[in-house]
């Protein structure tokens, strides 16, 4: 699968937030604050991985059907790799 910028800018913003916490939390930031922050990168990853998910399904799908192949398994295997990230 080919990474867009846009997919990669995500990371790069999640590793911003992540440096974030942790620059909270070396300087003794209330614990709300962080877990707040925690939970934003939570959420942030999360729709990470739907993306990428649902990105590649799109392309395999896409791929199968010119090939005649079925979509089927593909479309199992991207409900499983979602649930798994759960």
């Amino acid at each position: 699968m080919d990474y867009n910028d846009q997919i990669k800018n995500r990371v790069k913003r999640i590793e911003g937030q992540l440096r974030g916490i942790l620059r909270m939390m070396e300087e003794n930031k209330d614990c709300k604050e962080v877990i707040t922050q925690l939970s934003a990168s939570r959420t942030a990853i999360d729709r990470t991985i739907g993306v990428i998910v649902s990105s590649n399904l799109v392309e395999c799908v896409r791929n199968a059907n010119e090939n005649g192949e079925s979509t089927e398994e593909m479309v199992k295997e991207a409900v499983n790799l979602l649930v798994k990230s759960r």
